[in-house]
């Protein structure tokens, strides 16, 4: 079934392309303006043709809010930190009952064990998106300002975390916390995932945990034709007052090689208690946009 507002989106964005066809720059953005008049919020896009270099994208260097995406980034800071040798993966953190926030479902799983080790809450961190894992990984990491900066160390110059959940899913009026860009974070993505900031063994790793990731399947990825593989990291926030943020930073592999990053950021000024998959599908179709101009950048 399909709701009323995803056909919507479909339907009003006018010059949406078949699956397979080829589109040009201009004719990405304005698929992605599109799809922002429909939804009746702000979307900012960003893909990155990794093996070329190029990219397009819309409102690539206004600021969103992280939410959850962020943790991919704290997953890769603490396998940055074992290349290094300043980390032990193996080492046991303990956290308790007062530690869980919101979703936390490895965590309150093993509260009667009261730790885990760190590669197992980097790894629920990024697969499931638990909360008290980020937090208690984050605190061991030497909290927000240390993850600002592992992205100053990336090359990044713009994002910043300045919260812990979930607190982090909300830009303070008129500051800049817990925000980044569309083009910051899709070279970000490039470079942790794709790139030389973790070893191939750790790169790897976190390579297969993006992949094992559930929550974007309706998302960026759900764009990538029958072949190509896809990763991902999500993230959500709906909170009242401040209304519906639907993130997705993902990684699109074709069959033939190279690969796109595509970082996806819906915002919506009306509060719902729910993620609303007229959103989800924005993101999808943004997937199917990316694909498409890369096809046609590419011939």
């Amino acid at each position: 079934m399909i709701d009323r507002r995803t056909f919507a989106i479909g339907a009003g964005a006018g010059i949406l392309l078949p699956r397979g066809a080829r589109a040009r720059p201009m004719d990405a953005v304005a698929q992605v303006r599109a799809l922002e008049r429909a939804i009746g919020g702000r979307i900012g896009a960003f893909v990155l043709d990794v093996g070329s270099g190029r990219s397009v994208g819309w409102r690539t260097d206004e600021r969103f809010c992280h939410c959850s995406t962020f943790k991919l980034s704290l997953a890769a800071m603490a396998l940055q930190e074992a290349d290094a040798g300043r980390l032990d993966l193996d080492e046991p953190l303990r956290f308790g009952r007062g530690d869980i926030v919101g979703h936390s479902p490895v965590v309150a799983a093993h509260l009667d064990d009261g730790h885990l080790p760190i590669v197992r809450l980097a790894e629920a961190v990024q697969v499931t998106s638990d909360n008290a894992a980020a937090n208690v990984l984050l605190r061991r990491l030497g909290g927000p300002a240390a993850l600002t900066r592992f992205w100053r160390g990336t090359g990044d110059a713009v994002s910043r975390i300045d919260s812990d959940e979930p607190g982090v899913n909300v830009i303070p009026p008129g500051t800049q916390e817990n925000s980044t860009t569309p083009r910051a974070m899709a070279h970000t993505v490039g470079r942790i995932v794709l790139g030389d900031v973790l070893t191939p063994g750790r790169r790897r790793l976190l390579q297969g945990w993006m992949a094992a990731t559930r929550s974007g399947l309706a998302r960026i990825r759900a764009g990538a034709p029958s072949g190509w593989r896809g990763m991902d990291k999500t993230g959500t926030g709906m909170r009242r007052g401040v209304g519906n943020k639907t993130n997705d930073l993902a990684v699109l592999v074709p069959p033939g090689g190279g690969a796109l990053v595509v970082a996806g950021y819906v915002e919506h000024p009306a509060y719902s208690e729910d993620v609303r998959p007229a959103h989800e599908h924005a993101l999808r179709r943004l997937g199917e946009i990316a694909v498409a101009w890369h096809r046609g950048a590419s011939t």
